[in-house]
């Protein structure tokens, strides 16, 4: 009696998990063919902006206030996001001799031409929190003395390129629309509701909640050790482009860092110290640009879509050098703590494009002012020892 229940229930759950088998193989396929279908060229090469853009950016920033608030540090005021910097160093980008014509815009008209910059390196949640937590990494790039007149007025950028990226090459959100209802769920602190904003499925946004859990990643051994990504679209003179950055130790000295204490809460930071301070190794980047084919599905509006590298595939136009050097220091990490960077620090030749783009613009340079107002910080100035 009981062998045959055994038996049945085995027979019961074999043909159960067939079954759910089936179904999830017939789901991936409709997914599959369905976004095949949606993410089919071709696109537009210029910008389509919503009627309504306007005021969504207005209650973002009102959501973004209110975050910085909840994650005050004591009495100072942190960034909304990217608030646990790793260390600001400086840095050298060289234009490539031997670089294309047409790639030949804005910072990277003079091949060979060494630009001083500073980088800062970072993660990518609101509050700081141990470095093996899963998260996003950021890199942000300032390149200095740049001449020419900026997209964002006002002498206190005046001589800036800001290059700003993460370490996943999409984002979780397609748009300012989505951002907006995904951004004031989350500052609600009602987390569900930021992918799934109602009961109608229709509404459901799973797949931009898998590119979420994808972003989240673990800690890279060392914040020199991964690759950063603009995501979001570029002009480069006539071109759209994306821009990312890539390790590239074939350029540096052969180094290995030593083994670090993860178990540590700062030890991407570390690891940063280790090379550049302790054992004086420089660390070695690419910054490469993807251009935009608009006869394929390489959308400038739509953020959560991934250019095909396979159509277009990434080319060199610059290499970084972050060399030996003490950045670890007070007065550094002030300096480190009251920079602003933000994509529209940018000569007309590298103007942002697309909707996170241009919210970009109004959210950083609102939260920026309201983050120095409130911690009464004057203009970022380098370190008397920093050298720049």
């Amino acid at each position: 009696m009981l062998k045959r229940f055994w038996l049945w229930l085995g027979r019961l759950i074999g043909k159960l998990v067939f079954f759910f088998a089936v179904v999830g193989m017939l789901g991936w396929g409709a997914g599959e063919a369905y976004y095949a279908w949606k993410f089919s060229g071709p696109v537009s090469s210029e910008e389509q902006i919503p009627p309504n853009e306007a005021a969504l950016t207005r209650a973002i920033i009102e959501d973004t206030v209110r975050v910085v608030e909840q994650h005050r540090d004591n009495t100072r005021v942190l960034r909304d996001a990217h608030a646990k910097a790793h260390g600001c160093v400086k840095g050298e980008v060289q234009v490539l001799d031997d670089l294309a014509a047409e790639l030949r815009q804005g910072v990277f008209s003079e091949p060979g031409k060494t630009w001083q910059a500073w980088v800062r390196l970072s993660n990518g949640n609101a509050y700081p929190q141990f470095d093996s937590a899963r998260d996003a990494r950021g890199m942000a790039v300032k390149l200095l003395d740049v001449p020419g007149e900026k997209l964002m007025p006002g002498a206190a950028h005046a001589g800036e390129q800001d290059f700003v990226m993460f370490n996943h090459p999409v984002f979780f959100v397609s748009d300012v629309a989505e951002y907006r209802s995904n951004f004031a769920a989350q500052a609600d602190g009602k987390k569900v509701l930021a992918f799934f904003p109602s009961w109608d499925p229709r509404t459901w946004e799973i797949r931009h909640l898998i590119i979420a859990l994808k972003t989240l990643a673990p800690a890279p051994e060392t914040p020199v050790a991964t690759t950063y990504n603009s995501i979001a679209p570029y002009k480069l003179g006539p071109l759209n482009v994306k821009y990312r950055v890539v390790p590239a130790p074939q350029n540096c000295p052969p180094y290995q860092l030593p083994e670090q204490n993860t178990e540590l809460p700062n030890f991407l930071r570390n690891a940063l110290y280790q090379q550049l301070s302790l054992d004086r190794a420089p660390a070695c980047f690419e910054l490469q640009v993807q251009t935009q084919n608009p006869q394929y599905y390489m959308p400038i509006e739509d953020t959560s879509v991934q250019w095909s590298e396979k159509i277009s595939p990434f080319q060199t136009v610059a290499r970084i050098t972050l060399p030996p050097q003490d950045f670890d220091s007070r007065e550094q990490n002030l300096f480190c703590d009251n920079l602003s960077f933000n994509p529209w620090h940018a000569l007309p030749e590298h103007r942002p494009i697309g909707g996170i783009n241009r919210l970009r613009k109004a959210v950083y340079e609102a939260v920026s002012a309201y983050r120095h107002e409130r911690n009464a910080a004057p203009q970022a100035q380098a370190p008397a020892s920093s050298g720049l």
